[in-house]
């Protein structure tokens, strides 16, 4: 069953347009995420879908419901919506039952907060203040009050900013298991492709105001749309390509496709990181390169290469399992690769 439709809808903030014909559909139950650098327009289609900011036309349309059609809207306290800011804004005089419980009715406040704190893993912590609590503990409380009321949408305004990296992908984690389990509808919204990598069921990618492309994290990773799409989405050497016989036909030799090919002969073919390998001797299909930098990154080490052929872009990434001391190195690449159109 459908949960939020988003159609042709645009915004502006006054005479300047911030939305620009938005298209969007997040099924009942799913764990959708708003991707896209700032200035984009994430903050905004947050802030019209919750009701704080007017559509200028389309449709906002929640369990068939619409909440904005650019001429009436239904008030933000009237929507359902639940919202959890990034800096999670509890009050700081209330203990987290109360800041749980805050407008809730009082015959079934004790027994929702009480539910709550377990479903969010802060079961006994319930008379301690915020302070009181670390910054995920913090988050986990916001969480809980914004899940209070029973919302049929749940927006996420970037609420693992301001976290540690490794607190936040514990907790965003955390936060997907506890939505899934809840069979909350949510959005989250934010600019770190591993975190909408890891939490969503849904990603899109959002540039200038319009929905650049729209699916599974896998689809979006593997077969992006365009070059911008696929940067987006993490880092990406984009290889010169001829399409002959079902295969692309690179610099690193010919190599199988992902998926359909495209019409055009001429292509980029995109080659993640993780699908270049280094050798020290000369390998079959193996280009010459020089190793100019190395960065240890804990799981792996993040190696750039100057290739030698004129061919190949300027500067590769590889990411290997060991540190390449600076000098010469072998690259060869495996497949199957997607294609993009080469738009040079």
């Amino acid at each position: 069953m459908t949960g939020l439709t988003l159609t042709a809808l645009h915004a502006t903030h006054g005479r300047s347009p911030v939305l620009d014909g938005i298209d969007l559909t997040v099924d009942d139950g799913a764990l959708a995420c708003i991707l896209g650098p700032s200035g984009c327009g994430k903050s905004t289609l947050l802030r019209v879908v919750a009701g704080f900011h007017p559509a200028a036309s389309g449709s906002v349309v929640l369990h068939g419901r619409t909440l904005d059609d650019g001429r009436s809207r239904v008030a933000a306290e009237r929507r359902n919506i639940g919202l959890v800011p990034q800096d999670g804004a509890l009050f700081p005089h209330l203990t987290v039952a109360a800041n749980i419980g805050f407008g809730l009715p009082r015959a079934e406040r004790r027994a929702r907060v009480a539910e709550l704190l377990e479903l969010v893993g802060l079961a006994g912590l319930g008379d301690r203040r915020p302070h009181q609590l670390s910054g995920g503990q913090q988050q986990r409380v916001a969480l809980a009050r914004a899940l209070a009321p029973r919302p049929q949408l749940l927006l996420l305004d970037e609420p693992f900013a301001a976290l540690d990296a490794a607190l936040r992908a514990e907790l965003r984690r955390e936060v997907a298991a506890t939505l899934r389990k809840a069979g909350t509808t949510a959005i989250l919204v934010t600019h770190d492709q591993d975190e909408a990598l890891a939490f969503a069921d849904t990603i899109a990618v959002l540039r200038n105001g319009r929905i650049a492309q729209a699916g599974p994290p896998d689809a979006l990773y593997h077969r992006p749309a365009d070059t911008a799409v696929a940067r987006v989405l993490g880092e990406a050497n984009l290889v010169p390509a001829e399409l002959t016989d079902g295969r692309a036909h690179t610099p690193f030799g010919a190599l199988p496709l992902a998926g359909e090919t495209p019409a055009a002969a001429r292509a980029l073919a995109l080659v993640r990181p993780h699908q270049l390998h280094l050798t020290a001797e000369p390998a079959p299909d193996s280009i010459r390169a020089h190793v100019v930098g190395s960065d240890f990154r804990g799981h792996d080490h993040r190696v750039e290469l100057r290739p030698e052929s004129a061919t190949l872009p300027p500067t590769l990434i590889a990411y290997t399992p060991h540190p390449w001391p600076q000098g010469e190195a072998y690259v060869t690449t495996s497949g199957p690769v997607h294609v993009l159109p080469d738009q040079a």
